[in-house]
């Protein structure tokens, strides 16, 4: 239930950066439950991303984290933003992303909105404590 609420959380988090940044959009769906379910499988595709892809590039980067003072975060997180747009463009829907600086706000977006709905909605963060 709780890896429901996080693609749920993610999906809203990647709806409001798609609704502030220009250069971010999501392609797919014709009609409002089609757009949810792109909106969705956007979500669960950075999530299986976050879940394989983020756990290596952390640890081969875990000098630049110490360098930065961990603002090098905010580079994972558009690199994340990145691939799951291009392993996403290898469809006809999907999130399509601008470039590195849309990238870089866009996750700032989805890490800020995702921690702010994950403590608002109550049992998305059980388990993760």
């Amino acid at each position: 239930m709780s890896f429901l609420l996080r693609v749920l959380i993610n999906a809203a988090a990647i709806w409001l950066a798609t609704a502030v940044l220009d250069g971010l959009e999501v392609v797919g769906g014709d009609d409002r439950t089609s757009r949810v379910l792109v909106f969705l499988a956007v979500a669960l595709l950075f999530g299986v991303v976050n879940a394989v892809v983020r756990p290596i590039v952390s640890f081969l980067s875990f000098p630049l984290y110490i360098l930065t003072l961990g603002l090098f975060t905010l580079v994972v997180n558009a690199l994340m933003i990145m691939l799951t747009g291009w392993l996403s463009e290898l469809t006809d829907f999907g999130l399509r992303v601008d470039g590195f600086w849309t990238a870089l706000l866009a996750g700032l977006i989805v890490a800020v909105a995702s921690f702010v709905l994950s403590l608002v909605v109550p049992g998305a963060r059980k388990g993760r404590d």
